[in-house]
């Protein structure tokens, strides 16, 4: 890891990853609502439609654990 990017970890605050984790919250909620009524107009079986995205969310969840978990050591830390 260069200096630029330690200096930039080690400003992250645990309200910086409270608004990252917020919006990528919402960015998933939003996803899978707009997918979900994209499908029903399309005719497409919620399920199949789903598993599909299933990929994504399975992304998304794994990125915010990994914040929560920084978040966490931050907050112990402090």
């Amino acid at each position: 890891m260069d200096e630029t990017s330690q200096q930039t970890t080690d400003n992250v605050t645990t309200q910086d990853i409270a608004q990252v984790i917020a919006e990528l919250e919402q960015y998933r909620e939003r996803l899978v609502q707009e997918t979900t009524e994209t499908a029903k107009r399309a005719k497409l079986m919620r399920v199949s439609v789903m598993a599909k995205l299933e990929p994504e969310l399975a992304k998304i969840d794994a990125a915010l654990e990994q914040l929560r978990n920084q978040q966490a050591s931050l907050s112990g830390s402090n």
